[in-house]
């Protein structure tokens, strides 16, 4: 859980309020006055309490400042087979696909107010060059698999390219990767221990698919003799660099098993519903203070934003008999900014508005109707939030939508083509 909430969200509050520096309220400040009108500008949400206790006001505008969240398992890459199972969409995508997925789901992020999102497909070359033209910042998973994929027809093969992948990235300031598994049986033993001792002198991530259904677990159990979190363990992987992605099936024993090693997790609860699995149990997770962060996932998400799992998240934590810690507001926007930055180990550089980080900021509108009035903003924000009270987003400094449009991506071709893959698609061809 955060530390203090001052480096989460800075909220401003005055008769009118632009997007300025310090020292300045803006163009929404300047045109005001142009009409005559006095304008008081508050740096924070306790200062504006303190303006309003001494000073009527005729109206308030009011905005929230916060570090853009982060989409921890994005899958973005199989955005334009949104509805499909996750096995039919990975079947059907290609390099061209793959890479007008991720610009679609590039837009929709930035419209959601995500700055950083994690990807794993077959084609991870397009996902990288996709983010970095955009100027979004990615974590770019580079498959590792045993059996013949569109990226290598073996795990030695994978890890080629993958080290070649990582070497073209390596400095790059937006675009970062991690080695990605699909889940703890899709390995033998060797293949695992090589990728550990890898990633080990890499000092690089591993993200993993774990404990995401019952035939997972029991497929582990009879094929290993273990359950997939302590087979991960046995070989070595189970170590701050991982990465585990939904743990919707953990145990008490799991859970400690986690905080003990240090792996970070991240929980996609929409994706699990709608495939048919259990919720992860987020407040026993969250209460054992790992690192937790929060993604969309695969084709059966309906959304690359993360609104619906802060949430669900929360409203999960409150059910009767759900054990752990009780969320609010702002713990689980934590695990959708500064803990999603942690999850990929990337909070050193993002994640917080803080001085010597880069500027990832998207500014939240609060004033419309399902945020009004601003009683307990925050939680208004969380709980009522979506795309829709999004204004603008910044990535590193640069404005990538501004009054909530694109300012870089061209989406009409994207949108174009996309429909067309879906008429191919529909008729068969």
């Amino acid at each position: 859980m955060p530390g203090s909430h001052e480096d989460l969200v800075h909220a401003r509050g005055s008769h009118g309020l632009g997007q300025g520096e310090a020292g300045s309220d803006g163009e929404g400040g300047d045109a005001l006055r142009g009409e005559g009108y006095d304008v008081i500008l508050s740096r924070s949400g306790e200062e504006a309490i303190e303006l309003l206790a001494v000073q009527t006001v005729d109206c308030i505008l009011l905005d929230l400042l916060m570090p853009g969240m982060v989409n921890v398992h994005a899958d973005a890459a199989l955005l334009l087979f949104r509805g499909l199972d996750s096995q039919a969409a990975i079947a059907s995508s290609s390099a061209a696909s793959s890479r007008d997925g991720t610009l679609a789901a590039i837009a929709e992020m930035l419209r959601s107010g995500i700055t950083c999102f994690a990807d794993r497909n077959f084609y991870p070359e397009e996902t990288a060059r996709a983010a970095g033209e955009q100027g979004m910042r990615a974590v770019v998973g580079m498959p590792v698999a045993a059996a013949a994929t569109p990226w290598g027809k073996t795990a030695a093969q994978s890890l080629t390219r993958s080290l070649q992948l990582r070497d073209e990235y390596r400095g790059h300031p937006l675009i970062s990767t991690a080695f990605a598994v699909h889940d703890a049986n899709s390995l033998g033993d060797e293949d695992f221990s090589h990728l550990a001792t890898l990633a080990d002198e890499l000092d690089a991530g591993i993200t993993i698919e774990l404990h995401q259904s019952a035939g997972e677990i029991r497929d582990c159990i009879a094929k290993f003799g273990v359950r997939p979190i302590e087979r991960m363990w046995n070989l070595g992987l189970l170590t701050p660099a991982l990465n585990a992605v939904h743990m919707t099936h953990a145990t008490a024993a799991d859970i400690d098993l986690a905080q003990r090693m240090g792996i970070a997790i991240s929980l996609c609860p929409q994706a699990n519903l709608k495939s048919g699995n259990a919720l992860p149990p987020a407040g026993a997770i969250a209460a054992a203070g790992i690192r937790v962060g929060l993604g969309s996932a695969g084709a059966e998400s309906l959304s690359q934003g993360i609104w619906g799992e802060m949430r669900l998240i929360a409203l999960l934590a409150h059910a009767a008999g759900s054990g752990g810690a009780r969320l609010n507001a702002w713990d689980v926007l934590h695990m959708a900014t500064r803990g999603g930055a942690a999850v990929l180990g990337l909070d050193g550089e993002m994640g917080t508005l803080e001085a010597g980080k880069w500027a990832d900021l998207a500014c939240i509108d609060l004033s419309g109707p399902g945020t009004q009035p601003p009683h307990a903003p925050l939680e208004q924000m969380v709980f009522n939030g979506g795309r829709d009270i999004v204004s603008d987003v910044w990535v590193a400094g640069r404005q990538l939508l501004l009054d909530g449009n694109l300012t870089r991506l061209e989406w009409s071709g994207v949108a174009a083509r996309s429909q067309a893959l879906a008429a191919r698609m529909n008729s068969g061809r």
